[in-house]
């Protein structure tokens, strides 16, 4: 999966217009369905590594060679949304190191591992979130105008990313064989009923 999302900076030195491709996220989402297994099933996958190496190699190859300003690496802060962020919680978010702020990538990316799919995502600024005082005055016109932008950038990195795609070389094993010990438990006593719901991410470990 590429994901592409548009999101407000955390850090001065990542401008609107510049592409953050994020290894890691805080998940502040409380209003949505966090996992596939939450009934019938106990399953825990690991979620030290959201990002897919080999996928966000791939995306960070493509921006540069299409010439988008890229920052690889980066912590993702995920708010619930729709309103924006306080300048309370903007500066707090700051304070944790963090580098880029939106609503759209998780739990996104918890299900994609969940689903045993390579994720990598290009976090595409629109704006400084607003912890930045000088910027509070950007206008909905700039701010729209950027994400015009963004969109044709992304969209030429995409093109390019799909280009170079190889299902040999951008394979990732940990993500192709995320459920691989994560199922807990005892699949005799998994219902019926909970086995055919589960069966596309989970059949094949009541099939051996």
């Amino acid at each position: 999966i590429f994901s592409v999302s548009a999101v407000g900076s955390l850090k001065e030195q990542y401008h609107p217009g510049h592409i953050v491709l994020v290894d890691q996220f805080i998940d502040k989402t409380i209003g949505r369905r966090q996992t596939f297994f939450d009934e019938g099933v106990a399953v825990h996958i690991l979620g030290a590594h959201p990002i897919s190496e080999k996928i966000s190699g791939l995306l960070l190859e493509a921006c540069r060679k299409t010439g988008a300003v890229v920052h690889q690496g980066g912590t993702y802060v995920c708010m619930e949304g729709p309103a924006l962020s306080t300048r309370a919680e903007s500066l707090l978010h700051r304070s944790w190191g963090a580098d880029v702020i939106g609503m759209t990538n998780m739990p996104e990316a918890k299900l994609a591992r969940e689903a045993e799919i390579a994720y990598a995502t290009m976090a595409m600024i629109t704006d400084y979130d607003c912890w930045h005082e000088e910027e509070e005055a950007f206008s909905a016109e700039k701010i729209v105008e950027t994400f015009k932008n963004n969109v044709k950038t992304a969209q030429k990195v995409l093109k390019c990313a799909a280009e170079m795609f190889d299902a040999d070389k951008h394979y990732d094993a940990a993500c192709a064989h995320a459920l691989d010990g994560a199922l807990i438990s005892h699949v005799p006593m998994i219902k019926p009923e909970t086995k055919k719901r589960l069966e596309l991410l989970l059949g094949r470990f009541w099939k051996d």
